[in-house]
């Protein structure tokens, strides 16, 4: 849950910034008293939709270490039993999957963890204190192993994708409803007003609610495509079913808005359309169901 919170909100950030400085850069022009160039106005939402996102997925490490107080554990030098035994298991895990030994980390929080990283080789891994203290290791390692999966499917980056194409579709209707705005209701007929800013504005905020949907199913997906990969990776589906149980009866830990489609456990939203994460009942049922290769 905390990764994505944290992802869309550095998003939504870097969209803003882009936007504001094209349009005193100049390059925001293609909406004007003769028209609109839709060739140039898609090629500005793009520019701008996939900008946002990328920069987004290359600071999503920083920022969420930052967001979290995560600290990240010497894998040389252990402090305790514990962390020596964290980063041999994400290490044996990420063997198993086939990908680079990510950073491993712990955060002070309720029962929660969460991994990102813009490429599979170089991506993190951390759990709360809480996770730790509230479940076993096996329980434990399976979760890891639900984190792993997450960066072997490559998450991030199909999710970085999804959100350009979202960003961009949103900026390119939001200005395209601003001109038929500003030139049918508010008679403008010389250059852009007050209406199409005005209304460029709440179309961005609507049509980002909207997309904000379709971003939320992919998570969904997402996550029962993470539990399988545990029950992979550790040989069984036992341990993530007991893990989701688990987590079922605490009170799994709020990430940041930013990242909750990245967590272990996506929290509480308004309406099933808009969680990261499905129910955990659907995502033991879905394991009880699925094979494991």
């Amino acid at each position: 849950m905390k990764r994505i919170a944290l992802f869309l909100l550095t998003n939504l950030a870097v969209v803003l910034v882009l936007s504001i400085t094209l349009r005193i850069l100049g390059v925001d022009r293609m909406v004007t008293a003769e028209g609109i160039n839709f060739n140039a106005l898609l090629v500005f939402s793009a520019v701008v939709g996939f900008g946002g996102a990328i920069i987004s997925l290359l600071l999503s490490k920083t920022m969420a270490k930052a967001s979290t107080g995560a600290r990240v554990l010497d894998p040389q030098r252990p402090a305790n039993a514990r962390e020596a035994w964290l980063v041999e298991t994400v290490a044996q895990l990420a063997q198993r999957a086939g990908i680079g030994m990510p950073e491993v980390a712990i955060y002070e929080g309720a029962p929660n963890a969460f991994a990102t990283g813009a490429f599979r080789n170089s991506a993190l891994v951390a759990v709360s204190t809480g996770l730790l203290e509230s479940m076993t290791e096996e329980e434990v390692a399976a979760v890891l192993g639900h984190e792993v999966a997450h960066v072997a499917n490559g998450d991030m980056v199909t999710l970085t994708l999804i959100q350009g194409v979202v960003n961009t579709f949103v900026i390119f209707l939001a200005r395209v409803v601003g001109y038929f705005i500003d030139r049918v209701v508010f008679k403008n007929e010389r250059g852009v007003g007050i209406g199409y800013f005005v209304t460029v504005i709440a179309c961005e905020i609507v049509f980002g609610v909207l997309a904000s949907l379709i971003v939320a199913a992919f998570s969904r997906r997402r996550e029962y495509r993470a539990d399988a990969g545990s029950a992979h990776l550790l040989g069984g589906r036992e341990p993530m079913i007991r893990a989701l149980m688990r987590l079922g009866n605490l009170q799994s830990g709020e990430l940041p808005k930013s990242m909750q489609a990245f967590g272990i456990s996506g929290g509480q939203a308004i309406s099933a359309m808009f969680a990261s994460h499905p129910p955990i009942e659907a995502r033991i049922r879905r394991l009880h169901e699925a094979p494991v290769v």
